[in-house]
């Protein structure tokens, strides 16, 4: 993977001060990066260096603009093929924070109670998302389950519908109505192929003791499946949801332009280690090996998985399986690239892999433009959702919460 260039000059990131002869350094989503000096007439002669004038965020803005840096920033098309929006109070909270988190389009999963299951149920849901974000392009997908016909995949995709997505029974949240095997759907995936509709795989067989399965192989026996599939289906286009193994990483290499996979933002940081006894890191697929990590950093398809809970059923005897990103997603994102050496992936990881693959036009979002910097700042410890319950009912704990990322939205 292609390394950053780091600066060696004397730069510091933005704070709210600055003086001579302290930079302002910036990056935008394609990943390179420039520097620019305050104008001379803000400059103070301080031979201690000690900060002595305020910048408020609008000037820092006007001087991004003094320098043309922001006619280089592309636009805000920043996009997640793999979030959870939730219902009720819960998403009410989540979703205007999706494009607080830099994003502008995103593909919604179809497991609430009950599970999105036809067109008419998909688009109530979009309105009522666009509602609460009407900056946001959401894309729909429809829970796999036996009523599910393939009339009802033509009429989806008449009505903008992307996707349906397969969740193996009992495997993560609200899937209690998930398939035992993919046989009985073939009429279903045959006509999503002829109409070009996607099918998203959350790829884990159930944990079965007699069959030595558990969390942490649950993903690489799967991989039969995800083969015969392409193989039945060739022309098919399908997703290998949230990969957390070499395995799975190494499989979806080898079969072909029509099968991706989607790699999460958390997935990209943790290890076993990092999950175990740590409840706010506990999700599925699991975190793995520190060479499975390894070989999601060295490809990159997005999608976070953001998958918000309530804080006292994260820290309950049974936890549940989930992390939340939403609120800061691309700084996350950034953050954990930059740790690597991989920041400038950004654009290809943020904007440009996902839709590709989906065959999303320019013209289907509703795209703006950010700009991200290199600044030290806190995860906050909480987001609540319902002031009326106790703290731990009424809250969501996000990914990372109480430490610092590198990188932020300014605008």
């Amino acid at each position: 993977m292609p390394k950053v260039e780091r600066d060696t000059g004397n730069k510091s990131r933005i704070t709210p001060y600055h003086s001579t002869p302290r930079h302002i350094e910036q990056v935008v989503l394609s990943g390179a990066k420039k520097t620019l000096s305050p104008p001379k007439d803000r400059l103070i002669t301080n031979p201690f260096d000690e900060p002595l004038m305020p910048l408020t965020k609008r000037e820092i803005m006007e001087l991004l603009r003094s320098e043309e840096l922001l006619d280089s920033a592309v636009q805000n098309d920043t996009c997640d093929f793999h979030i959870h929006a939730r219902q009720g109070v819960l998403m009410e909270m989540v979703v205007p924070q999706i494009a607080e988190g830099g994003v502008s389009l995103c593909y919604v999963m179809p497991n609430l109670k009950p599970p999105i299951t036809s067109t008419e149920q998909a688009l109530a849901y979009k309105a009522q998302l666009q509602k609460l974000a009407p900056n946001v392009t959401f894309l729909m997908s429809l829970y796999l389950c036996q009523e599910l016909t393939p009339e009802e995949i033509r009429n989806a995709k008449k009505h903008g519908i992307v996707g349906v997505k397969s969740y193996p029974r009992g495997v993560t949240t609200n899937s209690e109505s998930g398939i035992e095997s993919y046989s009985i759907y073939y009429p279903v995936f045959k006509a999503m192929e002829e109409v070009g509709m996607i099918l998203n795989l959350h790829g884990e067989l159930p944990s079965d003791v007699d069959q030595d399965t558990c969390v942490m192989n649950a993903e690489e026996k799967f991989l039969v499946h995800l083969k015969q599939l392409h193989n039945d289906f060739p022309k098919l286009k399908i997703v290998l949801e949230h990969a957390t193994t070499k395995a799975a990483v190494d499989m979806v290499k080898s079969l072909g332009d029509t099968i991706g996979c989607t790699i999460t933002i958390h997935h990209l940081q943790l290890i076993v280690d990092d999950w175990a006894g740590q409840c706010h890191n506990f999700c599925k697929p699991v975190a793995k090996f520190p060479h499975d990590r390894q070989a999601l950093r060295d490809i990159i398809l997005e999608g976070t998985d953001s998958a918000p809970h309530p804080a006292y059923l994260k820290e309950c005897s049974h936890s549940s399986a989930g992390v939340f990103t939403t609120p800061l997603a691309i700084p996350y994102l950034a953050t954990i690239l930059d740790s690597f050496g991989a920041l400038d992936c950004l654009r290809k990881f943020a904007c440009e892999n996902g839709k590709k693959f989906y065959g999303v036009s320019e013209e289907e979002g509703k795209y703006r433009e950010i700009t991200l910097i290199k600044e030290t700042s806190l995860v906050p410890h909480l987001y609540s959702f319902d002031k009326s319950l106790e703290e731990r009912e009424g809250s969501v704990v996000p990914f990372l919460a109480g430490k610092n990322l590198t990188w932020r939205i300014i605008n």
